[in-house]
């Protein structure tokens, strides 16, 4: 079956939520938003591109950082309001430079820091 973009169900804002993956270790890296265009330049060039929603443009991630995320495999959730991208990571994914945006763990009532940036 050809994948037909127009299938997936965006929110009022034209967008949907997507979660990165790291592909080899399973590790989830962050959550980001694409609408339309943003998920087929990410199909077409294998560099993941989000939709900013602070900034209302395109964000290719590690453009600006280096912080690279190629494109390994694009599922879709049941819904098809939600998308995964399995991708390989260049350095960290989170922006305040840890590999991962979920660093922070609720543990007995108390935020415990899982893990430092990373040095630069």
């Amino acid at each position: 079956m050809q994948f037909d973009a127009t299938t997936l169900r965006y929110d009022a804002a034209g967008l949907l939520p997507v979660i990165a993956q790291d592909h080899a270790s399973g590790e989830v890296l962050m959550l980001a938003w694409m609408n339309a265009d943003a998920v087929a330049r990410t199909l077409q060039t294998g560099r993941v591109t989000y939709w900013s929603r602070s900034r209302q443009s395109f964000w290719v991630k590690g453009e600006s950082s280096g912080h690279v995320q190629k494109l390994v495999e694009m599922r879709l959730d049941c819904d098809r309001d939600c998308l995964l991208v399995l991708v390989e990571q260049t350095g960290p994914a989170c922006h305040t430079d840890r590999r991962t945006c979920f660093y922070t763990a609720l543990r007995d009532g108390a935020e415990v820091e899982l893990m430092a940036p990373e040095a630069g």
